[in-house]
């Protein structure tokens, strides 16, 4: 582990976030692979609509570290809450979100620029919060927790998501024997500040957990090409200047010295479900 976790380098936001076409890249190339799992944002919609006393009648939902704007869509179009909120650090990925946003009766979508340490919504303001694959870009996540039991309102619902530490790791050992990293299933967890293991304990310091769920999801790359299409952007690994970002010099590096075969890999996902505490309340 002799690598600093990027998600947790400041230093590296830009790099990682600055431009949407990449990161929109590494998703639908992962999507593309998926094999088992249901689609996250409609788990997230069945968590609400099982745990919420009202689901049919929720005001405002905030989608923190909302990215492209994916979940943010389909919180409103499933939901149909009065307001959804998207919040995200990084201006372009908010700028693509925007674009993507469709008119719906009823329900308004706004997107946000702020730090999720820090809020921009009034105490009590939200009737659900709903953290997803972000809470391990935070050095102290509890931190972020805080901060969503402190807009949510009485009776409302969190909903965080994360990944295993050893997500993908079927990957890192192709890294490592291709020569591309050779330290590549030595370093650091992407998710170590918020993983399938701590998460329950995270948003029990200032939330109740009231459920959760693990759910497995595999993926199958189809080959070099493929594979090469996810790890060009992926921050984990030490590449060769010339492949980070570069699916097709990298893609010809691993059929230089891996045969072409597909590559199966997994990702266990989980879902912890808290509500406010009340007693915590001044």
């Amino acid at each position: 582990m002799n690598k600093p976790n990027p998600f947790l380098d400041l230093a590296r936001q830009q790099e990682l976030y600055g431009h949407a076409a990449r990161l929109a890249g590494r998703t639908s190339a992962l999507m593309r692979a998926k094999t088992s799992g249901h689609p996250v944002p409609e788990t997230i919609v069945s968590l609400v609509q099982t745990h919420h006393a009202r689901p049919d009648r929720l005001g405002v939902v905030l989608d923190i570290g909302c990215g492209r704007g994916t979940s943010s869509l389909a919180l409103a179009e499933q939901l149909r809450p009065q307001r959804v909120v998207g919040l995200d650090a990084a201006p372009s990925l908010l700028a693509q979100a925007r674009e993507r946003v469709t008119e719906l009766p009823d329900t308004t979508v706004d997107f946000i620029e702020g730090d999720f340490h820090d809020l921009p919504l009034p105490a009590g303001s939200c009737d659900i919060a709903v953290a997803a694959f972000c809470l391990y870009h935070s050095p102290q996540p509890k931190d972020v927790i805080a901060q969503i039991a402190r807009i949510l309102a009485p009776g409302g619902l969190a909903v965080l998501v994360t990944k295993d530490l050893d997500s993908y790791q079927e990957m890192d050992r192709l890294v490592a024997s291709a020569g591309l990293d050779p330290q590549a299933d030595q370093h650091e967890s992407l998710y170590t500040a918020a993983h399938s293991r701590n998460l329950a304990d995270l948003a029990a310091s200032s939330l109740d957990v009231i459920a959760v769920l693990d759910e497995e999801h595999s993926f199958t790359f189809d080959g070099h090409d493929h594979t090469a299409q996810y790890l060009a952007t992926n921050p984990k690994y030490d590449l060769a200047p010339g492949l980070y970002g570069n699916p097709g010099a990298l893609a010809a590096t691993l059929h230089e010295f891996l045969p072409d075969q597909p590559l199966v890999t997994r990702s266990r996902i989980t879902f912890v479900v808290a509500q406010p505490n009340e007693g915590r309340r001044p």
